[in-house]
C-alpha cells in the first residue's frame, strides 16, 4: 500500500515532461518559420503600440478628442493647413481634416479598440462554442442532436445583417466597444462549435478516456481532465484565424456607422470620416486603412503557422513535400537503382519475389526453374 501512495505522484510528472515535451516541439516548427515570426513580431508591436497609447500621445503632447480649428483652412472646406496634412513636430502624422484632431493619436488610440474588440469577441466565440461543442459530443442523443440544429441555424445566420440588426436596437449609453464584442461573439461562434463537437466525437473513442470513464469518473472530469487538453490544438488554432476576421467585421461595422461611434477613436470609424477626403488629404483614408491591412495579414500569417506549429503532419509534409516530386524523393532516399526505379532492400529479394520469399504470381524462382530440368531429363 506504501509502495502504491510512494508511485502515484509519478503520472502527473510524466505529463508535466510531456506537456513541456510538447511545448519544445511546438515552439521548435514554429521558429522554422520565418513568416511565421516576422508576422509574431508585428503583431507584438502592434500590441505594445496599443497598451503605450496613453504614453506616445503623452510624449507627442497631444490627445485624440482635442480639436484644433486653427490648423485646418475653412476656406477650403476644412482641409489641413500646411504640408503632407500638417505633419509636424507637434502632430506626427498631421491631423484629421475638418476638425483637427492629432492623426496619431488617433490612430494608436483606435489600434487599442479594434484589436481589444477582435480579442473580446474571439474569446466570447471560444467560450461558447467549446461549451456547446463539448456538451454536444458528450450528451444523449437528443441533446446532440438539439445542439447540432441550433449550431446551424448560428452559422446560416449572416453575421453582418444580425449585427446591423442588434447593434441598431441597443441604448447608446451602453459601451459600444464592450457592445461591438457582444454581438460579434455571440453570433458567429457555430464553427468553434462544430470543429469542437468533432474533435471530442474523435477523443471520446480514444482509450485513455475509456479507461477514464471504467475507473468511475463522471461527465464534468472527463471533460475537463482528458477532453480539453487535446482539444486546446484545434481550438487554438481557429481562434489564431478568427481574430483578423473579426478585426475586418468590427471595421466594416464601424465603417457602416453603426459599430464605434465619435469621439471614440478606430480604425473603422476613421475610414467612415475619410472616404470623402481622399483626394485634399490621402493620408487620413492612407493610415487606418494602412494600419488594418497590415494588422490582418500579420494576424493571419501567424495563424497558419500556429496551425501548422500545432500539426506534425503539416510540417512534414512541408518539409518533404507532396505528389509524385515528394515520392520521388524518397525512392531516391532509399537508395533505389537502375531497375527501372525498383529499390531491392537488404533481405527484400529480387524483383518480383515478396517478402516471406514465396513470389509473386507468375514470377520463377532459380530453385523452381532447376527442380523442372531435372524432371524433364529423368523422364527422357
Amino acid at each position: 500500500m506504501s509502495e502504491a501512495l510512494v508511485a502515484s505522484p509519478a503520472p502527473a510528472a510524466d505529463s508535466s515532461a510531456a506537456g513541456a515535451s510538447g511545448a519544445r516541439q511546438f515552439w521548435r516548427r514554429l521558429r522554422a518559420q520565418r513568416a511565421a515570426l516576422v508576422a509574431g513580431g508585428v503583431v507584438a508591436l502592434l500590441a505594445l503600440v496599443a497598451l503605450a497609447a496613453p504614453l506616445l500621445t503623452a510624449i507627442e503632447g497631444q490627445d485624440p478628442t482635442t480639436y484644433h480649428p486653427s490648423l485646418v483652412d475653412s476656406a477650403r472646406g476644412g482641409v489641413p493647413v500646411g504640408p503632407l496634412g500638417g505633419i509636424g513636430a507637434d502632430h506626427w502624422l498631421g491631423v484629421e481634416p475638418q476638425t483637427g484632431r492629432d492623426l496619431f493619436a488617433r490612430l494608436v488610440y483606435g489600434a487599442r479598440v479594434s484589436l481589444g474588440v477582435a480579442l473580446g469577441a474571439t474569446v466570447v466565440q471560444v467560450l461558447i462554442g467549446v461549451v456547446v461543442g463539448v456538451a454536444a459530443a458528450l450528451g444523449a442523443r437528443w441533446v446532440d442532436q438539439l445542439l447540432s440544429r441550433f449550431t446551424e441555424i448560428i452559422i446560416a445566420m449572416p453575421l453582418m445583417i444580425m449585427s446591423l440588426a442588434l447593434l441598431a436596437v441597443v441604448p447608446g449609453s451602453f459601451p459600444r466597444p464592450l457592445l461591438v464584442a457582444l454581438v460579434i461573439g455571440l453570433i458567429a461562434w457555430g464553427n468553434v462549435a462544430k470543429i469542437t463537437r468533432a474533435q471530442t466525437l474523435t477523443l471520446r473513442g480514444l482509450d485513455y478516456v475509456a479507461a477514464a470513464r471504467l475507473s468511475g469518473w463522471g461527465t464534468w472530469r472527463i471533460a475537463t481532465r482528458e477532453l480539453l487538453p487535446g482539444l486546446a490544438a484545434p481550438v487554438i488554432t481557429y481562434a489564431a484565424l478568427l481574430v483578423p476576421m473579426n478585426i475586418s467585421v468590427e471595421a466594416a461595422l464601424s465603417f457602416l456607422g453603426v459599430g464605434v461611434k465619435p469621439p471614440t477613436a478606430s480604425w473603422g470609424q476613421m475610414l467612415t470620416a475619410a472616404d470623402i477626403w481622399y483626394q485634399a488629404a490621402p493620408q487620413y483614408l492612407l493610415l487606418p486603412a494602412g494600419a488594418l491591412f497590415v494588422t490582418v495579414l500579420a494576424l493571419t500569417v501567424l495563424g497558419d503557422g500556429i496551425r501548422t506549429a500545432l500539426d506534425p503532419r503539416a510540417a512534414s509534409r512541408l518539409r518533404v513535400g507532396t505528389g509524385r516530386k515528394g515520392e520521388a524523393k524518397a525512392g531516391a532516399g532509399t537508395g533505389g537503382g537502375s531497375t527501372g526505379g525498383a529499390a531491392v532492400l537488404p533481405g527484400q529479394g529480387a524483383p518480383g519475389a515478396d517478402v516471406s520469399g514465396r513470389g509473386a504470381p507468375g514470377a520463377v524462382l532459380p530453385r523452381q526453374s532447376a527442380s523442372r530440368d531435372a524432371e524433364k531429363e529423368a523422364t527422357a
